[in-house]
């Protein structure tokens, strides 16, 4: 009987332990391991390891398989992915890192597309796993926190261009994508269970697009996330998992009493009111099952504008992480990557617009000034877009 007692302590006090070494939720609150209130302050890192066309500043190439092929008719296949391989090697470094927390960030949001992680055969493999370990031990060491999303899932799940489907919510109807998708985040809780650098899983990045069949697809919203929280906890325990809103993360209308604890619930909002009425639904569905929101995206605007919209959510006590934090010669941006010289008939021919390849000089010139270009040390840091955000705003 002693030694039972003394089995059920140690691992009492073992889950306690380890319990205190994770953000956990309290009531509409995010709770820090020490014990007091986190208010998220963050930044994604968006086009890194989930391109999007108009962060190359193409109007027709969009989604990842049009840049990646646009890229393939460029340079070849061969010379494309070494491109790529140094792109992601380049684009976020721990100096980029240790500069996010130098500011004022407190997180992290790293959006994912599945194949860097899962192959065509839905084996869990592929050279995202060992960014995404490289950047979560940086995380750590800066003192920051990270949260990790799913913004292009099996099949997809928005039914637009960055979730690099096929222009419909497949994952939603396809019982194979859907599958995929719940044993790609049962092996990424697996391999980061009880990482203190996580603060939380954001399990689909804007599901269900408002001009899809809502009525059909809404409903099974809330019932897919149940099948993914509970393959995340039975590898996780205690994890926050992150539900986001639908249609465009922008409605919490599908969602019923929490299935489960340690639940927030996240949306979107970009050039919006900067007045109350913006969010009123929004935080009456927080009064309503008394749970945290998070604003997952929003910004590219005026710094005016951030600092107003950041305002409003502050006061009700609502974290945020505007996106995004580097950018193609952007003043919407934390980071602004140069242009490179010719960059126009690179986007020119990646578009369609110009069916003969630009000579062979102005391409390499432009792709060298480009990955030179969105190294931390040759961008341009927008002091005043960091000032908006309430954190550093001068060198």
């Amino acid at each position: 009987m002693r030694l039972l007692l003394a089995l059920l302590l140690f691992f009492g006090l073992a889950t306690a332990s380890r319990a205190d070494t994770i953000v956990r939720i309290e009531g509409k609150n995010f709770i820090a391991p020490d014990g007091g209130t986190l208010l998220i302050k963050g930044i994604s890192l968006g086009n890194w390891l989930m391109p999007e066309g108009y962060m190359f500043k193409f109007e027709v190439a969009k989604s990842p398989r049009q840049i990646y092929g646009a890229f393939d008719r460029l340079l070849g296949p061969e010379r494309a992915q070494a491109f790529w391989r140094r792109f992601r090697d380049t684009y976020i470094t721990q100096d980029d890192i240790a500069f996010i927390k130098s500011v004022g960030f407190n997180t992290v949001r790293i959006p994912l597309h599945y194949r860097l992680f899962m192959n065509a055969d839905g084996e869990i493999t592929g050279e995202g796993w060992f960014l995404l370990d490289r950047v979560l031990g940086w995380v750590r060491d800066a003192g920051l926190l990270a949260i990790v999303d799913l913004h292009a899932a099996p099949g997809g799940q928005t039914g637009i261009n960055h979730d690099d489907g096929p222009g419909y919510p497949l994952m939603f109807y396809v019982s194979r994508d859907r599958l995929l998708t719940v044993k790609l985040w049962r092996a990424i809780a697996k391999r980061y269970a009880g990482n203190p650098a996580i603060l939380g899983y954001d399990i689909l990045n804007e599901p269900i697009a408002p001009y899809h069949d809502v009525a059909t697809l809404n409903p099974r919203l809330e019932p897919f996330y149940k099948e993914v929280t509970a393959a995340i906890r039975e590898v996780d325990p205690g994890r926050v998992v992150i539900l986001a809103a639908g249609q465009w993360s922008s409605s919490f209308d599908m969602f019923g009493t929490p299935f489960a604890d340690n639940l927030a619930y996240t949306y979107h909002s970009f050039w919006a009111s900067t007045k109350r009425d913006s969010i009123q639904r929004h935080l009456n569905f927080s009064a309503r099952y008394d749970v945290p929101l998070f604003l997952g995206e929003t910004g590219e605007l005026t710094d005016e504008w951030n600092a107003r919209f950041r305002k409003l959510h502050e006061t009700h006590g609502i974290g945020w992480s505007f996106w995004t934090y580097k950018n193609l010669d952007t003043p919407s941006t934390v980071v602004s990557i140069p242009r490179p010289d010719g960059w126009n008939e690179i986007v020119a021919f990646a578009d369609g617009k110009r069916t003969t390849k630009p000579d062979a000089t102005l391409i390499d010139r432009a792709i060298a000034e480009y990955l030179d270009g969105i190294r931390f040390r040759n961008g341009m840091v927008r002091w005043s877009y960091l000032e908006s955000l309430g954190l550093k705003g001068a060198p």
